[in-house]
């Protein structure tokens, strides 16, 4: 991805160039070329993930119902030994009060697939009934490795075309440049420790969004709608960024020759890529609805935990939960959602443009973290995705959405007993991120290098190192057990709250931009 001798329009040129210079701190990774790079970064992030995994996880040893390492085994159980239109029934052989399936059927059938392998190596591990709980060593290391190997087919290789397609044609952006963006990508703490820690698999869905991502930045419209149809049916909350890929694909399509007949064509993949998914379930309406409704959790309240959203840093002061029933929290959520997403999504129908579909991604998934209806900590890492995307052009920006991801995922995880694996991917981010261009802390363009600036970035940051000590060694009063954890969310709500203030401005500005090169151009 050197010097090309031919140079042709693709998304790095829409996307923009920044220049910089060289850093020799990743000459040595890049010497024989970015494909031997992208080999290396890759092996260093399985082994950061290998090691992780050698910790805890998700309610290690508590039973009765053990926590999310618990839920993915149970999905294997189950969806090997139950036909598929019992996966979401309840009945003697399911019982969804224990880690019921409440994921789209892609995830189902994920599950089905890991539980083949385990079912090959260790029986006993998937046995139904009997295997609840079942936590032997080799079990453990089949489940890590099912995760492992989820990275690496599935999200490695979609972060390698995303940044072929991102940075190729980009002749002024340096070889050490694309290397540190494809660190930034592969080596993200947050969603390191949640899949290999606390134990998820959101590799897969976030793997599939960013395929989807480049095949659409590279005009490949259909491939990326249905690459997002895959995201969108392993796990439900993909939709954090189906506002941005609605407005993108409508804007682009409203500007070409045939219209309707674009619309008519990504619609067919859409409700083809559905069809095959939902096959199973498509035999009654019932079927489809008793999927459906395992896939909403409202019994579980407006949010769970302490989340840093607008809800629960509100409810200190806003008993919603006391005030409202949970009817009229939904329409709340519904109508604060929409309204903070519609304009990111509007601007994409009016000016669609490769670098506004990624900040409409990370408008729109602030929008549905801050203002939705049951929120989980463990969702910041979808506004993640499309800051690290752009962390080229707005390292700050993913800079500051990774460190308070991870103080409002500290409380979490310490649960789950990763407190070190989490200090050391701190530390190992903060080094990481400052060995190329990011130690320049380009992009914030409004005033980041003015007095006002540094001193409350050092201000934010200081309240987040105390909070960490104070949590760690500090004993909260008796009469509020919860009080460093809500100092905690009540901090990162603020910092997310500005960012999307920040991102919504950013991506209409790049309207006003276009405008005013358009006017340029025709006085010349």
């Amino acid at each position: 991805m050197g010097t090309k001798k031919k140079t042709r329009r693709t998304a790095g040129t829409v996307l923009g160039n920044n220049d910089a210079g060289d850093s020799i701190s990743l000459q040595w990774l890049i010497h024989r070329g970015l494909g031997p790079a992208f080999v290396a970064v890759s092996l260093f992030g399985l082994l950061i993930r290998a090691a992780v995994s050698l910790h805890s996880y998700s309610g290690a040893g508590n039973p009765p119902k053990y926590g999310d390492f618990e839920a993915q085994r149970h999905w294997m159980e189950i969806t090997l030994n139950l036909p598929p239109r019992d996966w979401y029934t309840n009945g003697t052989s399911n019982d969804l009060s224990y880690w019921g399936l409440d994921y789209p059927p892609l995830t189902a059938y994920q599950s089905y697939f890991h539980g083949l392998i385990l079912r090959f190596f260790d029986p006993d591990s998937v046995a139904l009934f009997t295997s609840r709980g079942y936590e032997t060593y080799f079990g453990k290391l089949l489940m890590r490795w099912t995760v492992l190997g989820s990275d690496a087919l599935l999200f490695f290789p979609a972060v390698l075309y995303f940044l072929y397609v991102y940075h190729y044609g980009c002749n002024s952006r340096s070889s050490c440049e694309v290397a540190w963006h494809m660190v930034m990508l592969l080596i993200n703490p947050c969603l390191i420790l949640i899949d290999h820690g606390h134990f998820q698999y959101n590799c897969i869905s976030l793997g599939f969004t960013v395929g989807a991502v480049a095949a659409i930045l590279s005009n490949r419209d259909l491939l990326g709608s249905s690459l997002f149809c895959l995201a969108l049916n392993h796990k439900q909350m993909s939709a954090y960024y189906a506002p941005a890929f609605f407005g993108h694909l409508l804007g682009k399509c409203i500007r070409r020759r045939n219209p309707l007949l674009e619309i008519s064509k990504l619609g067919l993949v859409v409700i083809g890529t559905f069809a095959i998914i939902w096959w199973p379930y498509l035999y009654s309406t019932d079927a489809i609805f008793g999927v459906v409704s395992r896939l909403a959790p409202f019994e579980r309240g407006i949010y769970e935990d302490y989340v840093a959203n607008f809800w629960c840093a509100t409810s200190i002061i806003i008993k919603w939960k006391r005030l409202f029933m949970t009817q009229s929290l939904k329409l709340l959520s519904l109508v604060a959602t929409v309204s903070t997403f519609l304009p990111s999504m509007i601007q994409q129908i009016r000016s669609p443009s490769g670098k506004g579909f990624i900040y409409s991604m990370l408008n729109t998934s602030l929008s549905f973290y801050l203002f939705s209806f049951q929120v989980h900590e463990k969702s910041i890492l979808l506004p993640m995705l499309p800051a690290s995307l752009m962390a080229r052009e707005e390292p700050f920006l993913y800079k500051w959405l990774i460190l308070f991801g991870l103080l409002s995922m500290f409380p979490l995880l310490h649960r789950d007993g990763l407190t070190p694996p989490y200090m050391a991917l701190f530390a190992l981010f903060f080094l990481l991120f400052h060995t190329n261009q990011g130690s320049k802390d380009l992009g914030l363009g409004i005033g980041h290098s003015s007095a006002a600036f540094q001193y409350s970035t050092t201000v934010a940051l200081l309240c987040s190192f105390v909070l960490h000590f104070v949590y760690l060694t500090a004993i909260p009063p008796e009469k509020y057990p919860y009080l460093f954890e809500a100092m905690m969310m009540i901090l990162c709500f603020i910092q997310f709250s500005l960012l999307a203030i920040y991102c919504n401005w950013r991506q209409w500005k790049l309207s006003e931009d276009l405008t005013r090169s358009w006017k340029e151009k025709k006085l010349l």
